[in-house]
């Protein structure tokens, strides 16, 4: 493993640090490291290979090779997003950063846009201190805008689902106020690094390592909520994105990505749903469970194993929901308001 040379750039390299997770994501890498070179703001790239089969490791090395800013680190397994990601973080604390970029391999940030979220960092939300700094993302089909949306921060419904505001809208200038959202996507968030470390779990998972991958990014909104670390979104940063994982393509997925979503669903109630939220609120969210288990049973049975691990981890969930409980008393009431609305205004 090489180790990253501090870039020359506009800002040090322990104001911010770029971590990143591949896996089989070769054909994105050179691209990915491209966007980063054009960046204003010039900073080491932790980068992550997760296990991949496409060479992503080797070519992550080549690159580090020609770039002395950039880290690679294989892993021997797949530990995921949140295993990935926990790795990035660990081995750049070496440089003492005050924020981390969560950055996808399939994201490409204009050049202003690491400087832009760092300048939104001096934001004042309502109450609370800013934990968190999201992005615009938008679609990219090849290296160029589609003209759609993907992401203005994340939102909650009523049935507990978290999706990510203005996915799929046309990108016309839509959600164009700086404001406080409920959190971030992990595939371009930039997040304030003691804010990780308030809400890290006991043997230290900043991401939840149990959810191995998606919806990580939503639990960690939600314990960044609940000790009151707010999320900014910033509309003037931009960073292109190719998603490949949306609801709409569920049927086309495979089946360990479908049934890993479905554990993770229950697992962020499970941690974090109140008995007031679940019988108010939240209430909706259990026609939606028996619709979504009318429709494993019928139509997706390769999912019924997310019920079994479900069970088989009860004790390991439940001493989590009590650490939750004890490290944020009162913490839930900071949630429930977000069921409600989907933005809050910053302080003048």
């Amino acid at each position: 493993m090489s180790r990253a040379e501090p870039p020359p750039g506009t800002t040090s390299a322990t104001e911010l640090v770029v971590c990143s997770v591949s896996h089989d994501d070769a054909p994105e890498l050179d691209g990915f490291v491209a966007a980063l070179e054009r960046s204003d703001v010039r900073c080491p790239l932790v980068l992550v290979d997760c296990a991949s089969r496409d060479g992503s490791a080797e070519r992550a090395r080549e690159l580090a090779r020609r770039h002395p800013w950039i880290e690679p680190v294989a892993l021997r397994e797949n530990l995921g997003f949140a295993g990935g990601m926990n790795q990035a973080i660990r081995h750049a604390r070496r440089f003492a950063p005050q924020w981390i970029w969560s950055l996808n391999p399939d994201t490409r940030p204009a050049p202003e846009a690491a400087r832009t979220l760092l300048d939104a960092t001096s934001a004042r939300p309502i109450d609370g201190a800013v934990g968190a700094v999201t992005p615009r993302l938008h679609r990219i089909d090849g290296e160029l805008a589609d003209g759609r949306l993907d992401a203005c921060g994340m939102r909650l419904t009523r049935s507990w689902r978290h999706l990510d505001r203005g996915s799929e809208e046309p990108d016309d200038g839509r959600y164009g106020l700086r404001e406080e959202v409920f959190g971030g996507t992990g595939a371009a968030t930039l997040y304030r690094l003691d804010a990780l470390d308030d809400v890290r779990f006991p043997g230290g998972d900043l991401f939840d390592s149990l959810f191995h991958s998606y919806r990580e990014d939503a639990e960690l909104a939600f314990r960044l909520q609940r000790r009151r670390w707010r999320t900014v979104y910033e509309p003037a940063a931009r960073v292109g994105h190719r998603r490949r994982v949306t609801p709409a393509r569920r049927r086309d997925l495979p089946a360990a990505i479908n049934r890993a979503a479905l554990r993770n669903r229950y697992l962020l109630r499970i941690y974090h749903q109140s008995l007031g939220n679940a019988l108010g609120p939240g209430a909706l969210a259990w026609a939606r469970d028996l619709g979504v288990l009318v429709y494993v049973l019928t139509r997706e049975r390769s999912s019924l194993g997310a019920y079994v691990w479900l069970w088989q981890h009860r004790a390991q969930l439940r001493a989590r929901r009590r650490w939750l409980a004890e490290h944020t008393p009162g913490g839930l009431r900071q949630i429930a308001p977000w069921f409600a609305r989907q933005r809050r205004p910053l302080a003048a």
